[in-house]
């Protein structure tokens, strides 16, 4: 808050008769309290956690608004100086001599003192100094209608600052009963201030962002939202709309964190709080210029917490955003490692609600790259957490991977490894799952990287019971992406996954249907790349399939997609076809037919690859007609996405076409899938990899077998393939081989000619 005038007036004069007292015309003295007074329940400190966020973020964002008075005695008294009787004897004498004219600035100077005194020892008052502290505070703090706003703010937010509000688990219920008695006694004038009509003419935009500021810090340490915190908040709401053109750049940026923080704890969207968020965001367009470093990261943090509450991206929203971005650029070299993080978070939750990647926005992020690498050795845990999460993020929605980009994650990955035994389930969660995004955008399986995975495994371990259903399935999806992109399944690795899978089956009723999915998913390629399907594992998919029924109506295109890939590939491993899996499977299976026209080219890969799986003769899946409507439905979206289909895909389709077609016959639907599938063979014949034009080769043997025509397309879909053969002959493994002369052989069966490239083939072989 402001640096200026500590939000008190001028130290009074020891002088009784010299001190020029302000105050209205009251009619009642200092001693009389209009205001209620009373004991108010206490709620537990929250323990809440937050997914991918700074629970710290920003919380060095207000700044201290108590600087010494003028004129007044600077020196931090000892302690036990603050608590003597006499001190407290003198300000009740002084309210009692002024009477109805005393203003309250001796209470605001005491309670600036007991400021100074916290921030000298850098530390809020202990539980020894609450317990001795509180009950004279309640016993002498008993402001009068004639306490002006100023003395009011000061003394709240003074006190709030020291940490005399803040709860302790172990605080005497007498202490906290005063706690909350006190915190009653001084929020009552302040909402009579707010509500009075006409307003009261000392409300001033400092005190309001003092407030704000002071009531989220309350909440933040765990103060519940007692009732008159609720009313103070609502009567403060209209003042920010009143003096917006008051509020200078610090006020902007406290508030604007305070309002957010507020909302974090369970303050409502009401009309009133997003007039004043409105109001606010048009003071940073207007006071772009002059924010400080400090302020700027406050300000993004509290923007990309807005969106994450549901704030939508508005024309209001947008613009300051980017008024933010230039002054990001132009300020990098003066934040602090922990504004770095806050902004490099801020950046990655706005692009993952939909900022777009403007090239204001990658120049800031661009920006503070450097800086991430300058300060690496003064990022603490979960600063570096988020800053991976966030880079990771930023990656995943386009942001290149510069050798910049690439300098700070390595940089950042050294210190995971450092201070391995320090990170929380949460930032444990975290940083698992920005290696395995940034690996699956392209970040190389550097040394740095498979250390740093290496650093978190026993830690997955040991924190296992800590782990919530989020944490759990983006810890084994992350695992399953790193395995896929050549992570080897250690000793330890294993040792990881072993320690989830119980804790998938204790916490199956709280996945969320993106949960399942990317467990199931998970599972899956574990499995495929070696994971022993031991009791524990079988348990734990066996613990999920009733969810995906219980959920079926709830899963999007992607989940329906990589939920019956991934029972597909279970089944493939030995995973039998139970009862539970034929349920999901049954239950899934509608949605198929529901969301047609919204999956995507890989996703149709996915389902009619794994319907082909589970119709096989081997697994036995009946041909339902919940089984053939869903085919049928996917068989057009074939045709219709014909060219976004890449070379794995469309080796996937045309295997799967031809192992449905096996069982079913070659109906009109799938003669028009394979008919728009060959043209793309020849189109991206160079691009096939080995065991894709084995496969390749086998369907169209199989199609062929079935009734399919050796047309011109099919004919020269063949002979693409051919020379492929040849020029990757030493990448074929055995059962590649065999498929391939089986599939020559029925090819030339019916009909194909003995061209010298079909002839070329079968030498190569």
């Amino acid at each position: 808050m402001d640096k200026g005038t500590a939000g008190s007036s001028s130290r009074c004069s020891r002088s009784r008769h010299n001190c020029n007292q302000s105050g209205g015309d009251y009619a009642a003295s200092s001693r009389d309290v209009p205001y209620r007074h009373g004991t108010v329940s206490q709620s537990p400190p929250s323990t809440s956690s937050r997914r991918n966020e700074f629970h710290y973020a920003a919380g060095f964002g207000a700044y201290s608004s108590e600087l010494p008075p003028r004129r007044s005695v600077t020196t931090i008294q000892p302690f036990d100086n603050l608590i003597k009787q006499e001190k407290f004897d003198e300000l009740v004498g002084r309210s009692r001599h002024f009477g109805r004219h005393y203003d309250g600035r001796s209470h605001g100077h005491y309670a600036s003192s007991i400021k100074r005194y916290t921030s000298a020892y850098k530390r809020p008052l202990n539980q020894y100094e609450q317990s001795q502290l509180i009950p004279l505070l309640l016993q002498n703090f008993q402001p009068a209608p004639s306490w002006s706003w100023r003395s009011l703010t000061t003394i709240f937010h003074s006190l709030t600052s020291a940490g005399v509000f803040t709860p302790y688990t172990l605080t005497d219920v007498s202490i906290k009963r005063a706690q909350a008695g006190l915190l009653s006694t001084l929020l009552a004038p302040i909402i009579v201030k707010c509500n009075q009509k006409p307003k009261a003419k000392d409300i001033d935009a400092q005190g309001i962002s003092n407030l704000l500021w002071a009531m989220a810090k309350l909440v933040d340490h765990g103060r519940g939202w007692t009732p008159e915190l609720r009313e103070a908040v609502v009567a403060l709401l209209p003042c920010i709309n009143a003096q917006r053109d008051q509020f200078i750049p610090q006020h902007t940026a406290n508030l604007l964190w305070a309002m957010v923080k507020l909302m974090d704890h369970g303050q409502e969207w009401t009309p009133q709080f997003n007039g004043a968020v409105v109001a606010l965001l048009h003071k940073v367009d207007a006071q772009r210029a002059n924010f400080k470093p400090q302020e700027i990261a406050n300000l993004l943090w509290a923007t990309a917490k807005l969106v994450d509450h549901g704030q939508e991206l508005t024309p209001e929203f947008k613009e300051a955003v980017a008024a933010l971005l230039p002054q990001v650029n132009a300020q990098r070299a003066n934040f602090r490692s922990q504004g770095i993080a806050n902004l490099l978070w801020a950046m990655g939750k706005l692009v993952d609600h939909g900022q777009k990647l403007t090239p204001e926005f990658k120049g800031a992020v661009a920006a503070l790259l450097p800086q991430v690498n300058a300060q690496k050795d003064r990022f603490i845990p979960q600063a570096i957490a988020n800053l991976l999460w966030a880079m990771a993020k930023l990656v995943d929605h386009g942001q290149p991977l510069t050798p910049e980009f690439k300098g700070a994650v390595a940089a950042l990955l050294r210190q995971v490894n450092a201070q391995r035994a320090n990170f929380n389930p949460q930032e444990i969660t975290n940083l698992l799952w920005a290696t395995a995004k940034l690996v699956d955008q392209g970040q190389e399986l550097t040394p740095e990287l498979k250390r740093a995975v290496a650093a978190l495994l026993p830690q997955v371990n040991a924190q296992k019971d800590q782990f919530i259903p989020q944490g759990i399935a983006n810890l084994l999806w992350a695992m399953a992406k790193l395995v896929d992109h050549g992570q080897p399944l250690t000793p330890e690795f294993k040792g990881a996954v072993a320690a989830l899978l119980p804790q998938v089956k204790a916490q199956r009723a709280n996945f969320k249907p993106q949960e399942i999915a990317n467990l199931l998913w998970a599972k899956a390629k574990l499995v495929d790349h070696g994971q022993q399907l031991t009791p524990e594992f079988k348990g734990a998919v066996a613990a999920l399939l009733p969810q995906v029924r219980a959920q079926k109506d709830q899963f999007i295109p992607q989940h329906v997609a990589n939920l019956l890939w991934a029972t597909a590939k279970l089944v493939d491993h030995g995973q039998g076809l139970t009862p539970e899996f034929k349920g999901a499977v049954a239950a899934l299976l509608p949605q198929v037919n529901a969301q047609r026209a919204n999956f995507k080219p890989q996703e149709i890969t996915n389902l009619l690859w794994a319907m082909a799986k589970l119709a096989d003769y081997d697994y036995g899946q009946e041909l339902t007609p919940e089984f053939k409507r869903a085919e049928a439905a996917l068989l057009p979206q074939v045709s219709t996405q014909k060219d976004q289909f890449n070379p794995k895909h469309i080796a996937n389709l045309l295997w799967a076409t031809a192992k449905l077609v096996d069982r079913q016959g070659l109906t009109p639907e799938f003669k028009g899938a394979v008919a728009a599938l060959l043209p793309q063979v020849n189109a991206q014949r160079a691009n096939f990899q080995p065991q894709a034009i084995a496969n390749l080769l086998w369907a169209l043997a199989k199609l062929v077998d079935h009734g399919q025509e050796l047309t011109p397309a099919f004919k020269g879909a063949v002979a693409a393939l051919l020379p492929q053969v040849n020029a990757q002959k030493d990448q074929f493994i055995p059962q590649h081989i065999a498929n391939l002369l089986w599939a020559m052989a029925k090819l030339v069966d019916h009909g194909q000619e003995l061209a010298p490239e079909f002839k070329g083939a079968v030498a190569a072989l």
